[in-house]
């Protein structure tokens, strides 16, 4: 009963906040892009004695160790450094670039995968490009081994999707914090209200039964009741004139 008497203060407050939540998500809201390059560490084959190649499975392991000794390797300020010099029209420093950069592996496999992410699905692909491009040229420089080959570049899309795409979590949340609160605050309302409303209120208080009540009329009954007086004051008139 309670809460239907305050049910304004309710939908009030619960409408106020998810709606406060649901603008405030869509105006932070910043996607997230990933573009994605794949490099093998691939100089695993010798020629046998007729000439023909084949595969070096003692060399396959050493490649694999190096994939994790690589991938620290190109997050660093030796790889960094020349991706910022020779890509100024990044805009970005080693750390940021560092930041924005992962690097994995498939497991027991020669394959790597650089990953790059930003805010614009072009500056991902640009910045994964980049990185692969400096690693694999610098890496014969800083290891003596020129066993790094790009398997495939990241490429532009016509209509990329981001990672994070928008969710409605906060706004949920913010819909059943706000009626929780709501209905807190209408029982915290009747607990500080001390008016005296019914019998029942007049005699814990007073310890005496009530004589009469003063009934509380809305405004249409009030307005009936002042048209209803006037039409008999009209007829008492109109009586009245008839007699004379």
């Amino acid at each position: 009963m309670m809460i239907k008497k305050r049910l304004w203060i309710v939908v009030l407050f619960v409408l106020a906040s998810t709606m406060l939540t649901a603008f405030y998500s869509t105006v932070n809201y910043q996607p997230v892009y990933m573009a994605a390059t794949k490099l093998i560490v691939n100089k695993t084959s010798e020629k046998d004695m007729t000439g023909k190649e084949q595969i070096d499975y003692a060399a396959i392991g050493v490649n694999i160790a190096l994939i994790n000794t690589y991938k620290e390797i190109i997050k660093t300020p030796a790889i960094m450094d020349k991706v910022v010099q020779r890509y100024p029209d990044l805009n970005l420093s080693a750390e940021q670039l560092i930041a924005m950069t992962n690097v994995s592996d498939l497991h027991e496999t020669q394959v790597m995968t650089i990953v790059a992410q930003s805010g614009s699905y072009e500056k991902a692909v640009k910045i994964a490009n980049a990185v692969s491009d400096v690693f694999q040229t610098e890496i014969p420089k800083i290891m003596k081994v020129d066993n790094v080959t790009i398997l495939n570049r990241a490429k532009m899309q016509d209509n990329p999707v981001p990672i994070n795409k928008k969710s409605n979590q906060y706004i949920v949340l913010s819909f059943a914090a706000s009626l929780v609160i709501s209905i807190g605050i209408i029982f915290l309302l009747e607990a500080l209200d001390d008016t005296v409303k019914t019998e029942d209120d007049v005699r814990e208080m007073f310890g005496a039964s009530t004589l009469a009540l003063i009934p509380k009329l809305k405004d249409k009954e009030i307005n009936a009741g002042k048209r209803s007086k006037s039409r008999r004051k009209v007829g008492e008139v109109a009586h009245a004139k008839t007699i004379q």
